[in-house]
């Protein structure tokens, strides 16, 4: 049984749910060997593959298959690991769960088998949630960027720009001893230099997790402007099918409406939106504040006016639009101008009816959510929006230090990098409140 000293052993199926030729039962923990015995797996010997017949409590046979041992701390929970390969029967595996926690095991948490690889120091908190990430993969794109960051290519930025910035501290706080010396006659130039240095790698890290965010959750389009503009047309034409009610009448849209593509791989979430405009009904209001809600959550707004009447779609717009939004402005119905060159240069022009512009605005959409087109995919790493936050309080941090050095109120200055030192250490977990790490690991499979 386990003590307040070691932990309890855990249980799990580690296969995908339903029925398989093969399915995984999980051990971790001081008694996984021993529980592997009573099972009918004795003797093993590490990382080498054995024929067992599984059995209950009374010698009936439950199953029989292949058993691997993985002896702590060579294991990838760094604990005790047995894996019992049975044939993939939900009912078997569900058996071979139930006995295990008979003799002495209990049913595993979400997450938790990774969780304790996580706190015995396998792997960091960016790699666990990596897993994760990878599991989730919806194309190779996403699962190459997930394997990245848990072969650690993440994590050993932020672990290179935590060893500048505690360098940095170092420096600073050794200053601060000599208040009568001007920050020059202390290596003042090179601290600034060092300052200057950590805000570019951060600002570089930050567009790159950013991307990775993008790989990982998606991004959010929403489709704006007046009513009769063609906003449910393109939605039709980028989902390829007749996704939208699409009529003459202004204010057909009354409702959000969303649909999911992938562009480049990655997945878009689009949504269609009521026609902003002034006055209409009760329900056309309401569709329209749900427009402005979802402006709000927009990683990048699709702003469609009509081409030949674009200032009144201007004015329906402006007060709706975030500044901060990233925005690409389509001027629709072109196949009914007489000259096209009246599109201004930072708009698109398009044709929902002819399908013109539809094909462009496709590759905008790439370069809008991936970046330049001369930035390679080779280096791209999974990342979650906590990760940007973190990155983006640690920027903010090393710019405040940078002021404060300018200044030369170098206790200030040192608090700002601790400050910056502390959000790059809840990327990795060498900083994490024990809530953070319950929230993450709880959305995991369980088994892993």
């Amino acid at each position: 049984m386990p003590t307040p000293n070691m932990p309890d052993t855990i249980a799990a199926v580690a296969t995908a749910a339903g029925a398989g030729g093969v399915g995984i039962v999980r051990l971790s923990g001081p008694q996984a060997l021993s529980i592997a015995a009573a099972l009918g797996a004795a003797e093993l010997q590490p990382r080498q593959a054995r024929y067992a017949r599984f059995v209950d409590g009374d010698g009936t046979v439950i199953d029989d298959g292949i058993a691997l041992a993985f002896v702590a701390p060579a294991s990838f929970t760094g604990e005790d690991v047995v894996e019992l390969q049975a044939h993939g029967s939900p009912v078997m595996l569900r058996t071979l769960v139930a006995r295990a926690c008979a003799l002495g095991a209990r049913a595993a948490r979400p997450g938790e088998f990774s969780e304790r690889a996580f706190l015995n120091g396998k792997l960091d908190l960016a790699q666990a949630e990596a897993i994760a990430d990878l599991i989730a993969a919806g194309d190779a794109r996403a699962a190459r960027a997930a394997r990245r960051s848990l072969d650690g290519v993440f994590s050993r930025r932020v672990d290179a720009l935590s060893e500048q910035l505690v360098r940095l501290r170092v420096h600073v706080e050794a200053a601060i001893d000599f208040v009568d010396e001007p920050l020059d006659t202390l290596g003042g130039a090179a601290v600034r230099a060092g300052v200057d240095a950590v805000i570019e790698a951060l600002t570089q890290l930050l567009a790159e997790a950013e991307r990775g965010r993008r790989l990982r959750d998606g991004l959010h389009v929403v489709i704006v402007g007046p009513p009769n503009a063609g906003k449910s047309s393109l939605l039709n034409a980028l989902a390829g099918r007749e996704r939208a009610i699409v009529t003459d009448v202004a204010g057909t849209t009354r409702d959000t409406l969303h649909e999911t593509i992938r562009v480049d791989g990655l997945e878009l979430t689009l949504v269609d939106t009521a026609g902003l405009r002034d006055g209409g009904d009760a329900i056309e209001r309401e569709g329209m504040r749900r427009a402005g809600e979802e402006l709000q959550r927009a990683d990048i707004a699709l702003v469609m006016v009509d081409a030949r009447d674009p200032n009144a779609g201007q004015a329906a717009v402006a007060g709706v639009l975030d500044p901060g939004t990233r925005q690409l402005w389509l001027y629709n119905k072109i196949d009914l101008l007489a000259d096209t060159a009246t599109v201004p240069d930072h708009a698109l022009g398009i044709s929902t009816r002819t399908g013109a512009g539809i094909d462009t605005l496709v590759v905008r959409l790439q370069a809008l959510v991936t970046g330049q087109a001369s930035e390679s995919a080779d280096g791209e790493f999974s990342a979650r929006a906590r990760h940007v936050l973190a990155l983006e309080l640690a920027l903010g941090h090393a710019g405040n230090a940078k002021r404060e050095i300018g200044h030369e109120t170098l206790e200030l200055a040192a608090e700002e990098l601790r400050l910056a030192l502390d959000a790059l250490g809840e990327i990795t977990g060498k900083i994490s409140p024990d809530a953070l790490l319950g929230r993450i690991f709880s959305t995991f499979c369980i088994g892993k």
